[in-house]
């Protein structure tokens, strides 16, 4: 028989996780903790690294470029260590571009999709771009999570080229499963760039969309001199021209969040894709 008890605390501890993320003044939270966490004095330093690797849930260090980090986020925007990642470099693998935990994933039903079970949204709200609606129709879909204790740097997942970034500016929600479970169209409230990847096959097509999250709201992109967060003041439509080699570094989060893709029918899921399942930097997500 099912313990109530146990569930009921269970509901009761998501709760207060869903209030203390969520029900806080998210905008000032998020520019406060992009402040502090630059800040190298060596007593602020020691403190908020120590408090960070008591409280966090698995803090991935091992396989870190280096050891001793000037800051907060100095550590949140680590490197690798060379190798440290295995990339596939067959030619009609796309693979993962970050580490993640596998979200919601799977065919997009015409312009529908779900952000988790029960709560969909459309390419509309989240692109907010007819052309890429329409490629997108009925294609594929897959939400990578990243954890703040992961490595946050994003990669190419294919050899590409990258001639323009759609910045859409917007709220700070947390992007965590309780949240996922409560606020409808989450993706599509907060802070994201929209990244169209021009494939060398003219008829593949792929796009990234990476999402800010509370106490993140910051993506940096190498193509582009200015960091998107919630200061940032310029265009929504950036024109850059880059070009990238499977594996290359495209960028990075201040902290950590969500990164959802985007694949025409020219491609289908690798069989080996589950939720819940972590995907290293490297390994297959889409073959051709």
């Amino acid at each position: 028989m099912p313990n109530y008890s146990l569930l009921k605390s269970l509901t009761q501890i998501e709760q207060i996780n869903f209030l203390l993320s969520n029900r806080i003044p998210r905008r000032y939270a998020t520019v406060f903790m992009g402040w502090f966490s630059k800040r190298t004095n060596p007593i602020i330093r020691t403190i908020s690294l120590f408090t960070w690797r008591l409280f966090a849930e698995n803090l991935e260090l091992h396989d870190a470029k280096k050891s001793k980090f000037n800051s907060l986020h100095d550590c949140f925007i680590r490197e690798l260590k060379p190798n440290a990642r295995v990339i596939d470099r067959r030619n009609h693998i796309i693979v993962s571009p970050c580490d993640a935990i596998i979200g919601a994933h799977g065919k997009i039903q015409g312009t529908e999709l779900l952000q988790t079970k029960g709560f969909p949204y459309t390419l509309m709200d989240l692109l907010g771009n007819e052309e890429l609606v329409e490629r997108y129709r009925d294609g594929l879909f897959i939400t990578l999570r990243l954890k703040s204790t992961m490595y946050h740097r994003f990669h190419a997942p294919c050899n590409c080229r990258i001639e323009s970034v759609n910045y859409i500016s917007g709220d700070t929600w947390n992007v965590n499963p309780i949240a996922l479970k409560r606020i409808e169209r989450l993706y599509c409230k907060n802070e994201r760039a929209v990244i169209d990847l021009t494939l060398p096959e003219p008829d593949h097509h792929l796009t990234l969309v990476p999402v800010a999250a509370i106490l993140v709201a910051g993506i940096k992109l190498h193509c582009l001199p200015e960091v998107l967060d919630l200061r940032y003041q310029g265009a929504n439509h950036l024109s850059c021209d880059a070009h990238f080699q499977k594996g290359d570094e495209i960028g990075y989060f201040q902290h950590g969040s969500t990164i959802i893709i985007f694949a025409n029918n020219a491609f289908h899921l690798n069989k080996d894709i589950q939720e819940g399942k972590i995907i290293r930097m490297g390994q297959a997500l889409f073959n051709s």
